[in-house]
Formats: C-alpha cells, sequence, structure tokens
C-alpha cells in the first residue's frame, strides 16, 4: 500500500518534517489567539452548522471554515490540542517522508475539509447545530495513512496500554467511532467528523494509486 502515496522527491529526515513543522506552529498560534478573542475566532473561523437550529446565536456556515476550523481547538481543554499535535507529529512525521511534503500536506487538508463536510451532512440528517473545532478529522486521516502505509508496525496504545499491529488498530479504532456515532454515547465529540476524515483520506490515496506516484 505504501507505493500508492510514495514520493520520488527528497525528504526531509529530521525529527519533525517542515510540513509538520509548519502545521504545529500554525495550531499553537491559532489557539494563543483564541486565549485573547475566543468568541470572534469562533464566531469566523469555526465550522458552523448549515442549518442554524432555533435560539442559535452564531452566525451561519462561511466555506473557509471547512479549513479553518481544523485549526482551533477547544480553548476549555488544554489536552484538546495537545493531543492532537502529539498524533499529528507521531503519525504524521513518516508519512511526510514517505510522501514528500507537497502531497502530505494535500492528503491532510483533504482529510480536513472532508471531515468537516461530513460533519456538516451529519448535523443536517440529525437535526442539530453546533460549532466544530479541532484537528482531528486530518489527524484520522493520517492513521488511515499510516495504518496502509506501514500495516505490520506495531504501536503501543494507551488506553489499554498493549502493542498492536497498525493494521488491527485503525480497523478497531473506525469501528469504536462508528459505535459512538450511531449511539450518541460520546455527546460534544465530532465521531462523524473523523470517520469522514479516514473516509476522504482513502479516497485520496485510491485515486493516486491509479496514477504514477510522484
Amino acid at each position: 500500500m505504501s507505493q500508492q502515496i510514495y514520493s520520488r522527491r527528497p525528504v526531509n529526515n529530521s525529527a519533525i518534517p517542515d510540513v509538520i513543522f509548519v502545521l504545529l506552529i500554525a495550531n499553537g498560534l491559532v489557539f494563543a489567539l483564541q486565549q485573547f478573542a475566543p468568541v470572534l475566532m469562533e464566531r469566523l473561523f469555526a465550522l458552523q452548522p448549515l442549518a442554524d437550529p432555533p435560539g442559535y446565536s452564531f452566525p451561519s456556515f462561511m466555506p473557509w471554515q471547512l479549513l479553518t476550523y481544523g485549526f482551533l481547538h477547544d480553548t476549555r481543554s488544554l489536552m484538546h490540542i495537545l493531543f492532537n499535535m502529539l498524533m499529528l507529529w507521531m503519525f504524521g512525521r513518516d508519512l511526510e517522508r514517505l510522501m514528500g511534503p507537497r502531497r502530505f500536506l494535500t492528503y491532510y487538508l483533504t482529510c480536513v475539509v472532508g471531515a468537516g463536510m461530513i460533519q456538516l451532512l451529519v448535523g443536517v440528517i440529525q437535526g442539530w447545530g453546533v460549532p466544530t473545532v479541532g484537528a482531528s478529522g486530518g489527524v484520522f486521516g493520517l492513521l488511515l495513512a499510516y495504518g496502509m502505509a506501514f500495516p505490520d508496525r506495531r504501536i503501543m496504545l494507551l488506553f489499554p496500554p498493549i502493542p498492536m499491529k497498525a493494521k488491527y488498530f485503525v480497523i478497531l479504532l473506525g469501528l469504536f467511532e462508528l459505535s459512538l456515532g450511531i449511539s450518541g454515547v460520546d455527546n460534544g465529540i465530532a465521531n462523524f467528523a473523523h470517520l469522514g476524515g479516514m473516509l476522504f483520506g482513502y479516497g485520496l490515496i485510491r485515486h493516486w494509486s491509479r496514477r504514477r506516484p510522484g
């Protein structure tokens, strides 16, 4: 599967590749701005629902929010951004080296936008609307690509702390997110956005597999 996303271009073999570094800085800077103007940042750049529910005080959806929401995080929880950035670095660095910077950035942003589109669609179908923030859609897309590129590489889970092959981890994670999304148990978490990031990531990898690498 790795040949489907491989780039022939030279890549940065440092501990923090170029695109990962830029994404980490960008998310950090936006999070800092949120501390000074949280309401304004959420109004303008969080992913707003397509259909505003009764009594909804925020502005309606704007197209740029499909991208910008992926750089905002919950200001009430430092763990939200820390966890996403850790996952971005852990799973993204090998993928950037494999894909090359341009293709990696294209892949990551496609997953972010795709996750946002699925979140909007599910909101319309289920009849709810809340602002959505976070890089999780892009991160889950990276997890999918990681499992396809390095299927037999063992990774250590946090809960429970046991090693597992990447391909099995991705499958179980996808099923877990689907069950939470359908049941609605994990309230406040954009489970379908996570699945959307994986779905659009898979579609892009399949598209690349039909073209010459590079």
